[in-house]
């Protein structure tokens, strides 16, 4: 069934780019509201912008929303990641400027506070998309492609010169909690090299060593190493994780990224759903339910254990 939080919970930081201070609260939201997010500081015009596929602009280093009514907001991945995770389908959230704050680089603060607030299941019939055969999109090297699944899983695949990431791969059934025990902690990563030509264009200002792993060669820059061996894969797969929760439902598909980023993904959605005959709706059995990265979260709400899973 449909889920949301038991009650409002905030966050503040800095925009990774814009280096700016940034709030934000997850609403409590009624079935069928979907995710939504709301400009505050915009008090002209349209301020919502719904956490849609359709609403995405292109954007290099993150996933944008654009309303089309003068209302953008950057940087959504990693709390579209927490929320999918945690199985909440309904939540309106605030933000009082044009970028998410970036927190530790991770889902797991968004992770945290909706679990100390905790998920109120809503009585209403949860629906999902099955993917109902594959559906690809191509950049050179890269790809994305979605295949036909009973169940969500993220199959990632990484090649980068620097020694410190090298080639990374993983492949996880995403059930079961699986973003929390496996995905939700792991940071955004980057070369040192491009946060240089990134500051020289004004972009990544409020990226920092405690927000972000940087790379140079072999070396880590960020204090404290990384949380693991393979984090950089596993970012993507969060941000993969994310990227595919603005399908709009849960997905029923096995999603597969090859060096594939925030603006693929985007473009797998967008084949997807230009293809009727790819996908359908289905109103979720307690079976299915079970299958979905949210299951069983709700049972257990703000438990200290959940808190001490993630790290």
């Amino acid at each position: 069934m449909q889920a949301t939080i038991k009650s409002t919970v905030e966050f503040e930081g800095v925009g990774l780019h814009s280096g700016a201070r940034t709030r934000l609260a997850i609403h409590p939201a009624p079935a069928g509201h979907g995710i939504v997010f709301r400009r505050i500081d915009l008090t002209e015009g349209e301020n919502r912008l719904a956490a849609r596929w359709d609403n995405v602009t292109p954007s290099p280093l993150c996933t944008l929303l654009d309303n089309g009514q003068g209302a953008t907001l950057s940087t959504i991945e990693h709390v579209m990641a927490a929320l999918a995770g945690t199985g909440i389908h309904n939540a309106l959230i605030d933000v009082d400027g044009p970028e998410v704050p970036i927190l530790d680089g991770s889902s797991q603060p968004f992770v945290r506070g909706i679990l100390r607030v905790g998920i109120r299941l809503q009585g209403r019939p949860l629906r999902a998309i099955r993917v109902l055969r594959p559906v690809e999109v191509r950049q050179g090297e890269a790809f994305a492609r979605l295949a036909p699944a009973d169940h969500l899983e993220i199959d990632f695949q990484i090649d980068f010169t620097d020694e410190a990431i090298g080639h990374q791969e993983k492949r996880l059934d995403m059930a079961n909690g699986a973003f929390l025990r496996e995905l939700a902690d792991s940071r955004t990563f980057c070369r040192q090299a491009d946060v240089d030509a990134m500051r020289k264009q004004g972009l990544a200002l409020g990226g920092t060593y405690d927000n972000a792993v940087v790379v140079d060669g072999a070396q880590v820059l960020s204090p404290g190493g990384l949380r693991h061996s393979d984090e950089a894969v596993r970012h993507k797969m969060l941000d993969a994780m994310g990227d595919l929760a603005l399908a709009g439902a849960p997905l029923l598909a096995q999603y597969t990224g090859h060096r594939a980023g925030h603006a693929m993904t985007n473009q797998l959605l967008r084949a997807l759903f230009a293809q009727p005959d790819a996908w359908e709706w289905v109103t979720c059995s307690t079976d299915l339910e079970n299958r979905l990265p949210g299951a069983g979260v709700a049972a257990y709400g703000p438990v200290a254990g959940h808190e001490t899973a993630l790290g």
